[in-house]
């Protein structure tokens, strides 16, 4: 079974997606499964994990209902908020969607970069742990330094670090970031997707060696057990094709075993999340 385990889904609208900015066009529209399924086919990928880009309790239902009628829609990733005193009780409701994963917040905009050791979010991720929902990060390289704290404050908890971190790859920078790389993967809680590259690079103008630097360091630090493909799409439109980010990957570990190449793309997805019982 192999899964993507990291795209989104949305129907555009100018004022929440203020994100999505002019350079952006071609995301401003609505992305549904109706555009996915036939990428996924394409690329031969079994479903996907669909995550949060809103920060609202309503983009988690969102997300649920198209998990609903799609059975592409192997799990989601919603959005909660992890500093609320009634989080529990939040959780307590949302415990009842099967195909629901996990949360993510977009800790990247956040201008502290120790967010997310603030207590209140602490508190949240203790949470999360207590209902066994998993925690994406989403963070830039200098807030690593928090998640690295993170993740060593709750050793039970399932972390997967989006996008590696998002890289500096336009410069061609990777000590610092690598120093940071290798310390969180010392924590065997943390897991870490292979997504969001292309558009870390020039989008213009990449090559498949400007990635190498950044995948070895991963590979190096999490092994094949915490790796998996996520095709960051239709953000990945920006600077490729579907096909683009999945070959980029796949030519990455095609010297690796069968075995570990499965592994990532989607062994390891399936067992992070939890799928087993929805596959």
């Amino acid at each position: 079974m192999h899964i993507d385990s990291h795209q989104h889904f949305w129907r555009y609208d100018k004022r929440r997606d203020a994100w999505i900015t002019d350079e952006m066009s071609v995301l401003k529209r609505d992305f549904l499964p109706d555009d996915l399924i036939p990428e996924l086919r394409a690329n031969r990928i079994d479903g996907s994990i669909a995550v949060q880009a809103g920060q609202s309790e309503q983009e988690t239902l969102f997300l649920l209902e198209l998990a609903s009628r799609f059975s592409e829609i192997k799990g989601v990733v919603g959005w909660v908020d992890l500093c609320s005193p009634e989080l529990p009780e939040r959780l307590e409701y949302f415990s009842q969607f099967e195909k629901l994963c996990g949360f993510r917040h977009v800790v990247q905009s956040e201008p502290d970069d120790r967010y997310m050791l603030r207590q209140d979010f602490l508190a949240g991720i203790a949470s999360l742990q207590r209902f066994q929902f998993t925690y994406d990060i989403l963070i830039y390289p200098q807030q690593l330094p928090a998640a690295i704290e993170l993740a060593a404050k709750f050793p039970e908890q399932r972390f997967v670090v989006d996008h590696l971190a998002k890289p500096p790859i336009r410069s061609r920078e990777v000590s610092d970031w690598a120093r940071s790389m290798k310390t969180i993967a010392t924590n065997p809680n943390v897991y870490c997707k292979l997504s969001g590259l292309v558009t870390e690079a020039d989008w213009h103008d990449w090559h498949e060696t400007d990635f190498k630097p950044y995948l070895d360091v991963v590979f190096g630090a999490f092994g094949p057990d915490r790796l998996m493909f996520g095709s960051d799409w239709p953000v990945c439109l920006l600077a490729g094709t579907y096909q683009h980010v999945k070959e980029l990957v796949a030519g990455f570990i095609r010297h690796l075993p069968i075995t570990q190449q499965e592994q990532i793309f989607g062994a390891n997805a399936t067992h992070f999340y939890g799928l087993k019982t929805l596959l």
